[in-house]
């Protein structure tokens, strides 16, 4: 009989991570453990994959608000600066803003309206519409924000952010002025120092200050990337993809993670002689429907990944094939008619009519995501996943 199982996803529970473990035996020894206790059998081409948080948690990568204001005090020159378009998040950013007022005498805050980057609401679409406000053009002050649209709070925390982070900038010593636009070369009215927080536009956010006459631009992902007083660091991504481990600290994204994964598969062949993929995760990339939030706070889905998995998916869409080229058949004549369809298709099928609806995103982004909403960000304990069947089709036995 044919195997009826396609592909399936498990979080793989592990202990807690401490800085200094070696994730690479912690992670293949779950793993083998699981398949001892009967949980799974490894297959060539299973897919291991592990959360960037315990990568990062046994790098002992972390960053303290105050080396985040030595860094930010010495880019950005430690007077005024325009901190632009920062996300909505207590866990994502709130610490690092402590560090960023630390290092500056007063922070001018530009706030990107109706939403954040990944979607978290400060005003209503509607009301906006309402109110006449053009988020193309219009700068708002604090003042004109608040006449308009009063104190609105994020639907699912309950918190004004803008009061919040207002507050949290006077709490580390820095005066605060709050504007809101979406033009980042508004900031510059009111100073040429800035300090871009936005996380997918960066580069083109930067781009458009320097050529309109910045004195001092810097990313998110330019801050924190040495070590400062013997903190962690990110070479490449700085601060984006920090996590609030204290009310004083952050967990960086994790580093050199390629060495790591390509460790996981070769003791994983040693020991079994089954080639198995594996990666680094972080957020998934997909969109709540009803907070309207994206997920992806990353700057990558995933920070590192074994060679099998670049590239996107090749398939035919099966019902496609169905309703149209062996729309007489059904049965078994059918399913035979469609194995010998994917058997013989090509290696790339992008454009062609038969693969119309198939996702042409990159492997890591969709099994990234599904790694995500299987482990789950809370209490389940399983920051590891494996999956098996991802590449798999019809005709697989």
């Amino acid at each position: 009989m044919s195997r009826m199982v396609g592909t399936s996803s498990r979080g793989i529970r592990a202990p807690i991570i401490r800085s200094g473990d070696d994730i690479a035996k912690i992670v293949t020894d779950c793993v083998f453990e699981a398949e001892k206790n009967g949980e799974l059998t490894i297959r060539d081409r299973d897919v291991i994959a592990m959360t960037e948080a315990i990568v990062a948690r046994a790098q002992g990568n972390y960053a303290g608000v105050d080396d985040i204001a030595l860094d930010v005090s010495e880019k950005l020159g430690g007077e005024t600066i325009g901190v632009i378009f920062p996300i909505l998040s207590r866990n994502r950013f709130a610490i690092c803003l402590r560090g960023i007022a630390k290092g500056a005498k007063k922070v001018i805050l530009m706030l990107s309206y109706p939403s954040d980057e990944v979607g978290n609401h400060l005003i209503d679409v509607d009301l906006m519409d309402e109110k006449g406000v053009d988020p193309y053009r219009d700068v708002l002050t604090l003042a004109k924000y608040r006449e308009l649209f009063g104190y609105t709070k994020h639907r699912f925390t309950g918190i004004d952010y803008v009061e919040y982070y207002s507050d949290l900038i006077r709490e580390c010593g820095a005066e605060c002025e709050v504007v809101f636009a979406n033009d980042c070369r508004a900031i510059l009215n009111y100073t040429g120092n800035v300090l871009c927080c936005d996380i997918h536009t960066r580069e083109r956010t930067k781009r458009l200050l320097k050529k309109a006459g910045a004195e001092r631009v810097f990313g998110l992902d330019e801050i924190m990337t040495a070590p400062i007083n013997d903190s962690g660091f990110n070479e490449k991504y700085g601060l984006l993809g920090s996590n609030k481990a204290t009310e004083e600290s952050v967990k960086l994204f994790p580093r050199d993670c390629q060495d790591l994964v390509d460790r996981i598969q070769d003791i994983v062949l040693e020991k079994t002689g089954r080639h198995v993929e594996v990666m680094v995760y972080g957020d998934g990339a997909f969109k709540d429907p009803v907070g309207k939030i994206w997920e992806l706070a990353d700057p990558v889905v995933s920070p590192a990944y074994t060679a099998g998995l670049e590239g996107t998916p090749n398939e035919l869409k099966l019902k496609y094939l169905a309703d149209n080229d062996f729309a007489d058949l059904s049965g078994e004549e059918l399913r035979q008619a469609i194995r010998q369809e994917i058997r013989k298709k090509d290696d790339d099928l992008v454009g062609k009519m038969v693969s119309e609806g198939t996702t042409p995103r990159r492997l890591t982004d969709l099994i990234g995501s599904l790694c995500d909403l299987t482990s789950g960000s809370g209490d389940k304990g399983t920051p590891i996943v494996y999956i098996q069947g991802y590449f798999d089709n019809y005709t697989a036995e």
